[in-house]
Formats: C-alpha cells, structure tokens, sequence
C-alpha cells in the first residue's frame, strides 16, 4: 500500500512593513536608542533598503505607524463590543481610554525607551500626528452624538474647543500612566475615571449654563 502524500502548506510570507516595525522594537528593547542609520539596520534585518523605504521613510513614520497601529486595535476593540451601541458618549469615552492603556501595557518598554521623559502637554509629540488624526475623527463623532442626547452642551466658541481639550486629556493620561508605579496601574484607573468625569461634567449642562439662561430671561423680560 502506497503512503498517501502528505501536501506542505505553502508558507505565508511575512508582511514586509510588520517585519521592519517588529525589528524596530525590538532593536529599541535591546540597545536603548534609535539605529544608528537606516542602512546599518536593514543590513542587521537582512533586507533591501529599497524595501524599507516602500513603507517608510524614516524610522520616525515607523514610530508613527507603530502607535497608529494601537490606536486602531483600540478602536477597533471597543467598537466590535455588542454592547458599545448601548453606551453613553461618557461610558464610550471609558471604555476607550482603559482599552488604550491596556494596549499600550505590551509594549511599556518600547515606549518608555523611545519616549522623552518630559512631554509638553501643548504640543502633539511627533509620533502621535497619526494618532491625532485618528483621535480627532473618533471624537468628533462622539461629541455629535453627545450634543443629540444632550450630554455635552453647545456654547459659543467653547464647544469649538471640546476636541483640543479632550486630546490635551489624552496626553495627561498617557503621560500619567508613563510615570505610574502603582500596582496593575491602579492610580491610572483612578486618573482615567476622574478626568473623564469631569470632562463630561464641565461640557454638560451645569449650574453657569442655569444663571446664564436666568440672565438672559431678566433681560429679556426686564
């Protein structure tokens, strides 16, 4: 009797840009800085330089695409929940925000060798552009769907302000949770709830938006 033929699966060939990302981490995680060259390092990985730059440009858009990838599994995470369509825009804002930082958990010692150590809240660090960009688009839809359940209220000019506001949230909380040494990063749990709530608290309907409509009534009816 013949032995029947066992057939090989072809081999998947591994996705170029994943492979230099993945590289570049780990290069990060074993010499504590960037590569020296572009050319030194597709020499170690055994690549092309051609082939880097089809993808990149420069090991800062690696950076970029890095943290853009955990910005989308994040999302990506939160909104193939069933039960994210029954949230509120606040719970919705939650379940982002400990979702990131638990993303963020796997790869702590990438980011705290690749991170300065001082982030000024101001300014958008380089390898965030991407992720602002994503961040901008998600939370623009949140807050319209905040305003029609009436959980963010519309003021003159501030509500222009909302977005820059809440991204300057998002800095806190990353830079919080780089420094935290609390266990499981409790104090960051706290730091998220916190800020979240009183977020929604300040854009909410609140005791000054009451005065306010009090004092346009005695004008009017003065």
């Amino acid at each position: 009797m013949e032995g029947t033929a066992v057939k090989k699966k072809p081999r998947t060939k591994a996705n170029p840009a994943q492979k230099i990302k993945d590289a570049y981490i780990e290069y990060i995680l074993e010499n504590g800085t960037k590569p020296a060259s572009i050319f030194k390092f597709v020499k170690e990985l055994k690549v092309k330089e051609e082939l880097f730059y089809d993808h990149f440009n420069s090991f800062e858009s690696v950076e970029k695409v890095i943290w853009s990838d955990m910005f989308e599994r994040t999302v990506q995470a939160i909104t193939s929940e069933e039960v994210y369509g029954e949230y509120s825009a606040r719970e919705k804002m939650l379940a982002f925000f400990y979702t990131w930082i638990e993303n963020l958990k796997s790869n702590r010692s990438f980011i705290l060798q690749s991170v300065p150590k001082r982030m000024r809240p101001e300014v958008t660090p380089y390898y965030l552009e991407q992720v602002r960009h994503g961040f901008n688009d998600w939370i623009a839809d949140l807050l319209l769907e905040a305003k029609e359940t009436e959980e963010v209220t519309t003021r003159p000019v501030i509500s222009d302000r909302y977005d820059d506001a809440i991204w300057l949230q998002f800095l806190f909380i990353l830079g919080f949770w780089m420094k935290d040494d609390s266990k499981a990063f409790e104090k960051t749990d706290a730091a998220i709830e916190k800020s979240v709530n009183l977020a929604f608290d300040l854009m909410g309907r609140g005791p000054l938006d009451a005065m306010v409509d009090f004092g346009k009534f005695l004008f009017q009816n003065r």
